[in-house]
């Protein structure tokens, strides 16, 4: 089984190269590897070589079909995605090289312009569009997820440095890059938002809900790190901040897996998304609601840590923990219990270790910096390295059909 496209690969000698592995359905109904090599959806900007992006899938209605047969990443851009859908990339920006005298200047500060497509973004100057963005905001959701380098979050109110792991839930507001010290590779999940009426100053928060936090002396199993989770909202027009730099405050642990957590990080309740301050009040785990989406952080320990000591029963068991039982098939994989089957689409964004993508037909590996896209099919995410990994999921409601 094999993607169609009508739609030429764009590959640029600058870029740097994005391996992407998307998985389908055979004849009969197996799982398997539809996609395997290099993502081949590069747009490099006009002007500055090196800086540009990488698409890796895109979808243009929700809830997403399972099993069409056209290559996505193909497509052409659109800014920050399909209205009734969304897209996953990965932006390439550059550094100043150590000397920022050479660099573009900078774009004096305006009131706010329309951008994009469908006029759906807006931006305020600021930047230099080469290591430094515009200060900008997009009619989105976004999960941005820093696999190298380094950026500086710029909102209104505050700023923070972000480094390879980090994960910032982006609720529509307005915010600038700045990649000058190390230029950055940074992956995006952006699907559509719910601004409301208006006109630029709109797209404010719908729902100021406490922000959660973790537990005083919650203490996580020994090599798992606490996953870092930064949220930005605009509270009024044309002010941006930083409502929550924190740890994941909601960590689900296996005991018979030693080593392993779930950090749970946003859920998307429904689609466009509404624009809150938190979601992890909401019980979806790795069930994402109806149109919605989930976003986890999976710490995976090497299979030899568990292996001989969970079996079906310690699977299903997991779980049931987290209100998955619809989805296991435990047992379905040989040597693999924990095993699932979801109506969903699961983008797999390795940031440390490597994993092994184990299906009905065959497996695959997973290293740092890349980006697995899984259509519904039996799986398990295993971990044959030895060394422990960590994977970004997030999952997405969708249908079958193509």
């Amino acid at each position: 089984m094999s993607f169609s496209s009508s739609a030429p690969p764009q590959l640029s000698p600058t870029l740097k190269a994005m391996r992407r592995v998307i998985t389908g359905l055979d004849a009969q109904g197996r799982s398997v590897i539809t996609h395997e090599g290099q993502a081949p959806g590069q747009h490099e900007n006009a002007t500055f070589k090196g800086r540009g992006f990488t698409d890796f899938w895109v979808w243009r209605k929700t809830p997403q079909p399972l099993h069409g047969q056209e290559d996505t990443g193909r497509w052409p851009d659109e800014f920050p995605g399909p209205a009734a859908g969304g897209h996953v990339r990965v932006v390439h920006w550059l550094s100043d090289g150590g000397d920022p005298s050479r660099m573009p200047p900078i774009v004096a500060p305006h009131p706010p312009k329309r951008a994009g497509d469908g006029g759906r973004s807006w931006d305020r100057g600021g930047g230099n569009n080469f290591c430094i963005s515009d200060m900008h905001k997009t009619e989105s959701l976004d999960f941005g997820i820093v696999l190298e380098g380094q950026r500086i979050l710029v909102c209104d109110e505050g700023r923070t440095t972000i480094v390879p792991g980090d994960i910032v839930v982006q609720g529509g507001a307005w915010h600038l890059w700045d990649s000058s010290a190390k230029g950055c590779h940074m992956a995006f999940d952006m699907f559509s938002a719910d601004f409301g009426p208006g006109d630029g100053s709109h797209g404010l928060v719908e729902q100021d809900l406490p922000t959660l936090q973790p537990a005083p002396g919650m203490r996580l199993p020994e090599g798992v790190r606490p996953q870092r989770r930064v949220v930005t909202i605009d509270h009024e027009p044309g002010r941006s901040r930083i409502v929550s730099d924190a740890p994941s405050p909601d960590v689900r642990l296996d005991p018979a897996r030693p080593g392993f957590a779930l950090q749970r990080i946003w859920v998307a309740e429904r689609h466009p998304a509404p624009m809150v301050t938190e979601s992890l009040h909401l019980p979806h785990v790795l069930i994402p609601p109806p149109t919605g989406a989930v976003l986890n952080v999976l710490n995976v320990p090497p299979d030899e840590a568990w292996q001989g000591r969970a079996g079906v029963a310690q699977a299903q068991a997991w779980y049931a923990s987290i209100g998955a039982q619809a989805v296991a098939t435990c047992g379905s994989l040989p040597g693999y219990p924990y095993s699932q089957r979801s109506r969903t689409v699961d983008f797999l964004v390795v940031t440390e270790g490597e994993i092994t993508l184990v299906l009905d037909t065959g497996h695959t590996t997973l290293k740092a910096g890349e980006i697995g896209v899984v259509r519904g099919g039996n799986h398990a995410i295993a971990n044959r390295s030895g060394r422990p990994a960590v994977v970004a999921v997030a999952s997405h409601d969708a249908v079958e059909g193509a």
